[in-house]
């Protein structure tokens, strides 16, 4: 949203820092993907961005356009329960080669997704504060793609959702 993620920050002594922006509620969807190849453990983050809510037909041209990406046989999908995603699996799993795991419900910590986000807003763009939505959207691109250049810290969100040693 075009509200900054207030974190802590500093300022010269006796001096309140004071962040100015105006109750305008424009946002961004983002949908993304962490990726691992089940033989060289390559990592991977994909993303997609949309100026309105994403549906399911949005999750499903994602899902298909990953599997353009990545390429290989079957695609096995560990996703939480939005109801987004609990639509588009009654495409995907119809008619394309897609194996859905569902993760238990209100288990956020055991998505590494959910890192890529926490990364993004409480990091890389706390006290942020775009001019437009055009500046939020290019704030969050660097972001994504500073995280998608680092090996490390994507191998980070799924040690830390006990998915990897």
């Amino acid at each position: 949203m075009l509200q900054p993620v207030v974190r802590r920050t500093w300022a010269p002594r006796g001096v309140t820092p004071i962040h100015r922006s105006w109750a305008r509620h424009d946002r961004l969807s983002v949908i993304s993907a962490l990726t691992i190849s089940p033989l060289r453990r390559h990592l991977g983050l994909y993303f997609k961005i949309h100026r309105d809510n994403i549906r399911a037909a949005e999750a499903t041209r994602f899902i298909r356009y990953l599997r353009r990406q990545i390429g290989g046989g079957k695609l096995l999908l560990v996703w939480d329960r939005l109801n987004v995603h609990r639509s588009a699996a009654k495409v995907l799993t119809k008619t394309d080669a897609v194996v859905i795991e569902w993760l238990p419900p209100y288990a956020p910590d055991l998505n590494p997704v959910e890192q890529i986000w926490r990364q993004a807003k409480y990091a890389d763009m706390a006290n942020f504060i775009p001019d437009d939505i055009k500046h939020l959207e290019a704030e969050v691109v660097v972001s994504l793609l500073f995280q998608r250049r680092d090996p490390q810290l994507l191998h980070g969100y799924f040690r830390h959702a006990g998915l990897l040693n």
